[in-house]
């Protein structure tokens, strides 16, 4: 494991962690502003992370969503139930990204990593929102699911490039 993906997977986890907390501090209201800011990023990193991890893609990603989860609430005991529910959106959508970017992997980089997250967005938010606050308004469900495509169409073009250099290719 080289430098640049111990800082992808920390980083990965570091988003995971804030964005927990920041929804346990302030509620669904916070949740727009973390969803294109922080879990647009995540679901970026995912798809790096898969190109990364040659082996056991699965065991990896499970390991780092549960480790997210774990950490988020042993920082903060208050946010258990966003902790858990985070953990198990995470492996409900990053199910579905994996199948999508995997059934892609003849199309670019940047075709397989944005289609395979407007599925996820869609995954992520829905059960996130159901199991963090028992409700799904409309207009919060299309506003992340929006908030989490349009910033990982940002982070892919900001990551493509460095991706490249993870990967060894550039």
């Amino acid at each position: 494991m080289n430098i640049r993906m111990v800082l992808l997977i920390g980083t990965y986890l570091a988003a995971i962690i804030v964005a927990n907390q920041i929804v346990a501090a302030y509620g669904p209201q916070a949740s727009l502003y973390v969803a294109v800011g922080l879990i647009a990023f995540v679901l970026v990193a995912r798809d790096a992370l898969h190109d990364m991890f040659a082996q056991h893609r699965l065991l990896k990603m499970g390991a780092l969503i549960g480790t997210g989860a774990i950490l988020s609430y042993v920082l903060n005991a208050d946010a258990a139930q966003i902790a858990l529910a985070s953990g198990v959106a995470f492996a409900a959508s990053e199910a579905v990204d994996a199948l999508t970017y995997h059934a892609m992997r003849g199309r670019q980089w940047l075709e397989r990593c944005n289609a395979s997250n407007v599925l996820s967005a869609s995954v992520d938010t829905v059960v996130f929102l159901q199991l963090a606050f028992g409700f799904l308004p409309v207009a919060l469900v299309v506003g992340q699911i929006c908030a989490k495509v349009a910033g990982g169409v940002i982070y892919s073009l900001l990551m493509e490039r460095r991706r490249a250099v993870l990967l060894g290719n550039a």
